[in-house]
C-alpha cells in the first residue's frame, strides 16, 4: 500500500474499494441504534422498570396493551411477580404504565435493531455487495445480536423468581455484550471508511490494552449497578471518609467480596477507573495526535461524570450519562487503535454498485 511519505499515513487505492457506500451508511445507522439502546437500557435499570414485563414473546410481544382489559391483565401478571408483590404492591394502572412504557420501548428498540440489521444484510448479500471480508463478520454480529436478546430475557427472568432484582452477573453480561456489539460495528465502519493510518505497533498495543482494560472497568461498573452499590458511599475522593473503607473483606471466602460485596465492588471500580484515565492520559501525552487527545478529553469527562454520579446519590440523568460516556470513550479508543493499525485487507468503502 502506498505511503505519502510526509505524514506517515497510508492510503489505499480507489480501485480496491469494492463495497458500496450504502453498506457503511447502514452500519452507521445500526451503531447509532445500539448506542441509543445502551442509553435506554441504563434508564430502564435506573428507574427499575425492567421487571414490569413478566413475559417474553419475541414474535408477538411488540404490541402493547390496547384496551383497559389488556392493561389490567398485564398489571395482574406484574403484581404476582416478586417486584409487584413487594416493592410496588398496590400499584394501580396509571402507576404501572409509568414503568411499563420504558421497558416496552427498550424491548421494541431491540426488535427494531434486529430488523434494521437483518433485512439490509439479506439485501446486500443477495445483490452481491458484500466482500468475503465482511460476510462472516456480519453473520457473527447477527448471531450475537440474537443471543443478546435471549440474554436480556435471561437477565429479566432472574428477577421474576424469588427476589425483585435481576442477577447482577447477568446484567453485567448483557451490558458487556451490547458494548462489544457496538464496538465491533464501529470497527467495521472504520474499516469501510477512508483509510488514514499510521503503522505504529506501540500505539496499537497500548490502545488494545486500554480497550481491554475499559471492559474490565465496565464489568465492575455493571456489578456495582446491579447491586445498587453506588449509594453505599456517596463521597469522593474518600469512601465515607475512608481511603480504605471497613468491610472490604467481610464475606467468606475473601475473593467473593470482589463480586458480591457492594463496598468492595465500588472500591475496585473507583480505582480501576482512575488507572484507566491515567493510562489514556499517558498515551495522549506521549502520542499527541488528534485522536489520542480526544480520547484523553473523553476519559477526563467520564471520570467527572462518575464522580458526579457518586456525589449525587446516583442521579438518574448523571448515571445514564456516565454509562453513555463509557461507550463514547470506547469509541475514541477504537479510533486510536484503528489509526495506528496498518490495513491488512482492501479498503471497502466508496464505490457504489454491486
Amino acid at each position: 500500500m502506498p505511503d505519502d511519505g510526509a505524514s506517515g499515513f497510508a492510503h489505499g487505492p480507489a480501485s480496491m474499494q469494492t463495497a458500496p457506500a450504502s453498506v457503511r451508511n447502514w452500519l452507521i445507522v445500526v451503531a447509532a441504534m445500539i448506542f441509543f439502546m445502551i442509553a435506554i437500557g441504563a434508564l430502564t435499570r435506573l428507574t427499575e422498570s425492567g421487571l414490569s414485563m413478566v413475559e417474553w414473546r419475541p414474535v408477538t410481544g411488540w404490541l402493547p396493551p390496547l384496551s383497559d382489559a389488556a392493561w389490567n391483565a398485564e398489571l395482574e401478571k406484574y403484581l404476582s411477580s416478586p417486584q409487584g408483590r413487594t416493592t410496588n404492591r398496590g400499584f394501580n394502572v396509571v402507576e404501572f404504565r409509568e414503568i411499563f412504557w420504558l421497558e416496552y420501548i427498550h424491548r421494541l428498540w431491540g426488535r427494531l435493531i434486529g430488523v434494521a440489521f437483518a433485512l439490509p444484510l439479506a439485501w446486500f448479500w443477495l445483490r452481491g455487495q458484500l466482500t468475503p471480508y465482511l460476510k462472516p463478520r456480519l453473520l457473527a454480529l447477527l448471531v450475537l445480536g440474537g443471543l443478546q436478546g435471549a440474554l436480556g430475557w435471561a437477565m429479566v427472568a432472574s428477577g421474576l423468581v424469588d427476589r425483585p432484582a435481576v442477577s447482577h452477573y447477568r446484567l453485567a453480561a448483557h451490558l458487556l455484550l451490547a458494548v462489544a456489539l457496538y464496538g465491533y460495528t464501529i470497527w467495521l465502519i472504520l474499516e469501510l471508511g477512508p483509510q488514514a493510518r499510521r503503522d505504529d505497533a506501540k500505539v496499537t498495543g497500548e490502545s488494545t490494552g486500554l480497550i481491554a482494560f475499559l471492559f474490565v472497568v465496565l464489568i465492575w461498573g455493571a456489578l456495582m449497578a446491579g447491586l445498587r452499590a453506588g449509594t453505599a458511599h456517596s463521597t469522593f475522593p474518600t469512601m465515607s471518609g475512608y481511603w480504605i473503607p471497613p468491610g472490604l473483606f467481610e464475606l467468606a471466602p475473601w475473593w467473593i467480596n470482589l463480586f458480591e460485596n457492594g463496598t468492595t465492588i465500588q472500591f475496585v471500580h473507583r480505582w480501576l477507573a482512575k488507572l484507566l484515565v491515567l493510562g489514556v492520559l499517558a498515551l495522549a501525552w506521549r502520542v499527541r495526535r488528534p485522536e489520542t487527545l480526544v480520547a484523553a478529553a473523553m476519559a477526563t469527562v467520564q471520570l467527572g461524570l462518575g464522580i458526579a454520579t457518586i456525589l449525587s446519590g446516583i442521579n438518574i440523568f448523571l448515571a445514564t450519562a456516565h454509562q453513555v460516556g463509557a461507550v463514547l470513550l470506547l469509541t475514541a479508543l477504537i479510533v486510536v487503535r484503528h489509526h495506528a493499525t496498518p490495513s491488512r485487507q482492501p479498503q471497502v468503502s466508496a464505490m457504489v454498485g454491486g
